[in-house]
């Protein structure tokens, strides 16, 4: 039997629900994020669990509902986010994580930073000035990698 999607580990939509709602609640609160965020929608949290979702092997909801990859790139354009900027946003969201219940096992977690850590980087790279990122690619899909998730015998 394959084992469980990262989706399915974190507790399917409702964990990426909570986890938005927590984290950007920690984003409006910080001096250094709240000011990026300042114009944000209200369904943004929403969207952004969607994306999440969906990259961690959920529903294609984001995609079929929202644009998928072209349409994430598309929020980013000109932004000139700062690397101090983008690893509060990794700070934030892994105490996000915490708070909203996901599991903690390294594995999972493992993983979860992992694309995060990615995802952020490249977010970064094309909000700056004349960044010019390709508008079409392949929604990204996050597994395990290396370390499965670990079920005592």
């Amino acid at each position: 039997m394959p084992p469980p999607t990262l989706y399915e580990w974190a507790g399917g939509a409702e964990a990426f629900e909570r986890l938005t709602a927590v984290f950007y609640r920690r984003v409006r609160a910080d001096e250094l994020l709240a000011p990026l965020f300042a114009n944000m929608p209200e369904g943004h949290p929403h969207h952004v669990a969607m994306w999440l979702a969906e990259v961690f092997g959920g529903p294609p909801r984001y995609s079929e509902e929202l644009g998928g990859y072209h349409r994430m790139v598309t929020h980013h354009l000109g932004l000139a986010i700062t690397e101090e900027q983008r690893f509060r946003w990794i700070t934030l969201i892994a105490q996000a994580g915490d708070e909203a219940g996901l599991p903690d096992d390294p594995e999972f977690r493992s993983a979860f930073l992992a694309y995060l850590e990615w995802g952020t980087r490249i977010a970064r790279h094309n909000s700056q000035p004349g960044a010019s990122p390709p508008m079409q690619a392949p929604m990204p899909r996050w597994g395990w990698g290396e370390a499965p998730p670990y079920q005592p015998g």
